[in-house]
This record gives C-alpha cells, sequence and structure tokens, in this order.
C-alpha cells in the first residue's frame, strides 16, 4: 500500500514582497462526496472512475487539501495560519474558504482542478467577501507519485492566485479577482 501527501516538501518563501500586514484562517475545504474519501479515486476516460484501495492519501482528503493551501499561502504571504489558534490581537484575520468542484486526474495525462474560493476579513462590520473561481490543468505523465505531485503543482499555484488577490482584498475592498492566463 502506498500513501501521498498533497503537501509540498519544505521550502524557501517564494514572494519577494513584504510579509502580509494580516494573519489568515484556511477553513475547512470542501470536497466532492465522490473524491471525499482515503482511497485515490481517478478517472478513466470520460465518464469512468477507479478506487484505487492500495493508493492512499495519508489524511482525509479534505485535511490533505487544507493543509496544503495552508502550507502554500503561508509561504508566499509570510504570514501564520491562525486555524484553531486564538487570533492576534494587533493583526487582522483573513478567512479563506476554498470549495473544490472537480478534482480530475487522469493518470499518465492530467490533474484538472475546478475550485470556487472567497476571502473576508472576520472583523469586517461590513461582512464583505471577494469570491473568485479558478480552473486549472497540469500535466500528469507517469505513475500515482506523477499524479500526485501535479495536484501539488495544482495546489500551489491556486494558492499563488489566492494569495495575490489577497494581497489586493487587504489593501482595497474594490479588489476583484486576478484574471491569470
Amino acid at each position: 500500500m502506498s500513501y501521498y501527501t498533497l503537501v509540498s516538501p519544505a521550502a524557501r518563501p517564494t514572494s519577494d514582497q513584504p510579509a502580509a500586514p494580516f494573519a489568515i484562517d484556511v477553513l475547512r475545504v470542501g470536497v466532492p462526496a465522490q473524491l471525499d474519501q482515503q482511497a485515490l479515486v481517478v478517472r478513466q476516460g470520460d465518464s469512468g472512475v477507479a478506487v484505487l484501495d492500495e493508493e492512499r492519501w495519508a489524511a482525509p482528503l479534505g485535511d490533505e487539501l487544507r493543509a496544503a493551501l495552508s502550507t502554500e499561502l503561508v509561504r508566499r504571504l509570510g504570514t501564520q495560519d491562525m486555524t484553531g489558534l486564538t487570533g492576534p490581537i494587533n493583526q487582522p484575520v483573513l478567512a479563506i474558504r476554498l470549495q473544490i468542484r472537480r478534482l480530475d486526474a487522469w493518470p499518465g495525462h492530467a490533474v484538472q482542478l475546478d475550485a470556487d474560493w472567497s476571502l473576508g476579513f472576520a472583523q469586517d462590520p461590513n461582512g464583505a467577501r471577494l469570491t473568485c473561481h479558478t480552473q486549472l490543468q497540469e500535466a500528469a505523465p507517469g505513475g500515482y507519485a506523477e499524479l500526485v505531485r501535479a495536484q501539488q503543482l495544482a495546489i500551489a499555484s491556486l494558492a499563488g492566485r489566492i494569495a495575490d488577490d489577497a494581497r489586493g482584498w487587504a489593501q482595497s475592498r474594490q479588489h476583484g479577482c486576478t484574471q491569470h492566463a
């Protein structure tokens, strides 16, 4: 039996920008019911799926996704994830909610990620939120380890988009979703 994680190996901060002036709270990640299991689920053609009982996540998929997103955002924003902690007294906390709509994986071919996400400061009296949608695709040649690596890259790319918009949203609640090529 093989176990995989979506959390990429530790790396240096990727941003050459100063640390974000806010902490983050990465909330529980929503995952489609058909993917919400310990075993990897992969696509077979256009309509089939395979549940790979011998290829498993190290933790439930929603937890893997939340941990991977948190790790990437902390690294990119140079801030702290306050999930489960008491918030800092003198620093705003940006709540980040992610709903995975699709996480399709075709072994030897590609991974596609389709997700909605929102940002909002818990202390904002108006309850203003930024809601965005992202679709990503990563090549996934090779076996299951390469397939998981492609999923890690898709999560890292998603975290980059969220981090860019989080910085903009923190400066101006008028900031919209950044369009990426």
